[in-house]
């Protein structure tokens, strides 16, 4: 009979990371790795145009001297770390990176993929490049299902990008620096104590949300860097004791066995979302059933009386707002994103420009739109949707899947369509080439540390985008 004690979750998710190879993922996980990839990254060189992303920029170049690693979308470089912060805020900025992973993965866990690889003294192929990022989804996402879950975790004030993606981005990190079983334990035990991040940004529209994810990848990466440095971690940080993570952040709805159930048998990364619109995951199956009823009746904007829109009280909550003043506000709010759909017919970043959430137009059509709350309606299923026309003439429609989601996935035209659209902000157009060739060909490259540089703009800045 053994006398050993049973390996604990941190023990079991570190050795996962370390023992897993490239072969261990099917080829539709490898497409799919790299889509997101792309995706992310041209969020990133576009969100270099956001305040958030120039002011974070201008407080580090106030007090730091330049480095090596660089600040996507712009022409400059900063420290490991520092790089890994502004890139992560720009990826998170414009609410366009993907959604359903830890929620935000992408945004956290790329920039933490990229600072990794910088930091290499070794190649780092495109096949263990693609794994590190898949392993960064897998357990940033494990980690918030142990937690009980988006819905309940979010609504203990929790905004799990920030407290969950710390993980991924330091299995990430780890597994492009070559990090022993060990040192990926520690370094999921320093990630535990720099997890954080609350949902009070949604009262005021402050830009706080943006920060989370940069938080999120530096401090992954920095877990990563000091259990390479030899500095422990605490070794049992997901059991069951006073000061473990789970009784900590989730003491109600912990649910620790999701952390190792089913390891490697299926990847979370296949659960994730591509956002076609400029706003909160939230809004877009009502986006969509609105296209769709305006499609199905042949009304446009002035044909349409009344939008009704019947939801959870969860979602009301988080998107019901109506103060579109700041972009964070506007992106968060469920009648704007019906507003800009009916009177500009769509919902992308242009829709999110202060000059369309101040005119009178977008507004007038705003009050427009009204929500019924029904708790009746699971925090986790959508909305329904009913247009009412000035002729009298009604109609409803539910949409289960939103476009974008894995079972409703964004066609190939549209994807490159928003890629070349964002890199375009701040990069050339055979620059923007170059990058989706060389992401989407990830696969099969021998070195990709030069991948960072790619995303390199020959001008310091892009013009604000407010």
């Amino acid at each position: 009979m053994s006398t050993h004690a049973p390996a604990s979750r941190t023990t079991a998710l570190a050795q996962f990371v370390t023992s897993a190879t490239p072969m261990d993922l099917p080829e539709p996980t490898r497409v799919k790795a790299a889509r997101h990839a792309l995706d992310t990254l041209a969020c990133g060189v576009a969100g270099a145009a956001s305040q958030e992303a120039q002011s974070t920029l201008d407080l580090i170049l106030a007090t730091e001297q330049r480095g090596g690693v660089p600040v996507w979308g712009t022409s400059e470089g900063l420290s490991v770390r520092s790089a890994t912060l502004v890139n992560a805020i720009a990826c998170h900025a414009f609410e366009l990176d993907d959604t359903g992973g830890c929620d935000h993965s992408g945004a956290v866990v790329l920039p933490a993929a990229l600072a990794a690889a910088a930091l290499a003294e070794h190649p780092v192929s495109g096949e263990e490049f693609l794994l590190a990022v898949v392993l960064g989804y897998d357990v940033g996402r494990r980690v918030l299902e142990a937690c009980g879950g988006y819905e309940p975790h979010n609504e203990a004030g929790w905004h799990s990008t920030a407290t969950c993606g710390t993980f991924g981005a330091a299995v990430t990190a780890a597994r492009i620096l070559r990090l022993d079983a060990t040192q990926v334990a520690h370094a999921l035990g320093h990630a535990a104590s720099f997890s954080g991040g609350l949902w009070a940004f949604i009262h005021d529209g402050s830009q706080t949300k943006r920060i989370h994810a940069g938080r999120a990848s530096e401090g992954g990466v920095l877990a990563a860097l000091l259990a390479r440095a030899g500095v422990s971690g605490p070794s049992a940080v997901f059991e069951d004791v006073w000061g473990g993570f789970l009784t900590t952040f989730a003491p109600k709805t912990a649910r620790p066995d999701v952390l190792t159930l089913g390891l490697g048998e299926s990847w979370r990364l296949e659960r994730v979302s591509l956002k076609p619109y400029a706003s909160c995951r939230g809004t877009h199956s009502s986006i969509d059933a609105l296209g769709l009823l305006l499609d199905r009746s042949g009304s446009a904007e002035h044909d349409v009386e009344r939008i009704e829109v019947r939801l959870s009280p969860f979602l009301s909550n988080m998107c019901g707002g109506r103060d579109v003043q700041t972009l964070p506000f506007a992106q968060m709010s469920l009648p704007y994103a019906l507003a800009a759909r009916l009177a500009l017919g769509q919902a992308g970043l242009s829709a999110y420009a202060a000059e369309e959430r101040d005119s009178p137009r977008l507004r007038t059509v705003m009050e427009r739109v009204s929500l019924i709350v029904d708790p009746t309606i699971a925090a986790n299923e959508e909305p329904f949707v009913r247009i009412v026309t000035r002729d009298g003439r009604t109609d409803e429609a539910r949409v289960p899947k939103a476009l974008g989601s894995p079972a409703n996935p964004v066609p190939d035209d549209a994807f490159l369509a928003k890629i070349r659209s964002l890199s375009g902000m701040a990069l050339d157009g055979k620059r923007t080439e170059r990058l989706i060739d060389g992401v989407l060909g990830l696969w099969g490259q021998e070195d990709v540390r030069a991948l960072n540089h790619a995303l390199l703009s020959d001008r310091p800045r892009p013009p604000l985008f407010r």
